[in-house]
């Protein structure tokens, strides 16, 4: 008697760069907000724009980045902002001690005293992402018990060492968060600035692609966010996994913050406060999943790139335009230009930035579900 024959094993699916239904959403959303503020927004199709675009995306491309590691093993990081913040609050109070630049001038420190000043942000880092990780792997809490814990800790250490006063930060994080590194002037389009911080970011988020897409640990990754189980029984330490995530997202979160420090020249600790919902927004509106497994780098960067250029786009565009612009008549254009909302658009701003953004995360989230069905 023979044995019935059986089907061949279905092979662990690898995450590839083939572009499914849903994976248009985001670029559908660019695309959307693109034409709406080229009509919107005064010179918004100007070199000017991809200048300030470059330059306000890049923290968020950094931190997005380190994010996505935890998104994909289907953890979550609550304390990625306060990590920035307190890094960059390391980092300013080393720099006015005695013992860094403080004691010889800011104009005086040495190489050997910035590199310390802006390692020991990256250290600290580095540990309460260690401490974030083994807790969760050995509490058996969700991750994001555990971040809220340390986002906590890391206000309050934030706190204590800057005792709420502003501080100063070294130079080289003023250059690298404000110079740019090369401009190009074009008749008619304005100048383009690349900055150093954009730079930075691509670094970031092209060694991040590689390590996602070429290396073992990368593709144990995606295994431990898509079925943790499976990726047990196939010999995959998904604790040590989990744990490096959450380290990783955690230099990030520092490096974003010193960079923050550094655009803003200084530190202080109102910064970073949206930075957390900022980059997970990015990141979903990339198209990774929240609950693990699927997405990517280059999906995060496209997600930065609309979330960067909706926010520029709402700073400027002017209601007065569309009035002027538009069908109505006369009498009624000018009623609407001295109403009270039209000369207090900027409170709108957050408001609205929240709206289309809502929109943008429904559609994705529609066209998942479509796919799925």
């Amino acid at each position: 008697m023979t044995a019935p024959a059986s089907s061949p094993p279905r092979e662990a699916s690898i995450p590839t760069n083939r572009f499914a239904l849903a994976d248009f959403a985001p670029l559908v959303t660019l695309a959307a907000i693109i034409v709406v503020f080229g009509f919107l927004a005064t010179e918004f199709f100007s070199l000017g724009t991809i200048s300030q675009t470059l330059k306000r995306g890049a923290v968020l491309a950094i931190v997005s980045t380190g994010l996505t590691f935890v998104l994909l093993c289907a953890e979550i990081d609550l304390s990625v902002g306060t990590m920035a913040l307190l890094a960059a609050c390391v980092c300013g109070v080393l720099w006015e001690q005695p013992f860094a630049a403080g004691a010889k001038g800011l104009g005086a420190a040495g190489a050997g005293d910035v590199l310390l000043v802006i390692a020991v942000p990256f250290v600290m880092a580095l540990a309460l992402g260690w401490v974030s990780g083994a807790l969760t792997v050995s509490s058996g809490l969700p991750s994001f018990i555990i971040t809220l814990a340390m986002m906590n800790i890391a206000v309050g250490l934030a706190k204590f060492l800057t005792l709420s006063q502003k501080y100063n930060v070294p130079p080289v994080l003023k250059r690298l968060g404000n110079a740019a590194l090369f401009k190009w002037r074009v008749v008619g389009w304005g100048t383009l600035e690349v900055p150093q911080s954009a730079a930075l970011a691509v670094v970031v988020m092209v060694a991040a692609h590689l390590v996602l897409q070429h290396t073992r640990f990368g593709r144990y990754v995606y295994m431990t966010g898509g079925n943790r189980q499976a990726a047990r029984l196939a010999g995959v330490r998904t604790d040590r996994i989990v744990v490096s995530c959450l380290m990783i997202c955690a230099v990030t979160a520092a490096c974003g913050g010193l960079v923050n420090a550094g655009r803003l020249e200084g530190v202080s600790l109102d910064q970073n406060a949206d930075l957390l919902l900022e980059a997970v927004a990015c990141v979903v509106l990339g198209g990774t999943s929240l609950f693990g497994g699927e997405g990517g780098i280059g999906r995060t960067a496209l997600g930065v790139l609309t979330f960067t250029i909706l926010r520029v786009g709402l700073e400027a565009t002017n209601p007065e335009r569309l009035i002027k612009f538009s069908w109505l008549p006369a009498a009624m254009k000018q009623d609407l230009v001295k109403m009270s909302w039209v000369t207090s658009f900027d409170l709108l701003r957050p408001f609205l930035l929240g709206i289309v953004l809502l929109l943008a995360l429904v559609l994705h989230g529609r066209m998942v579900k479509h796919r799925g069905e």
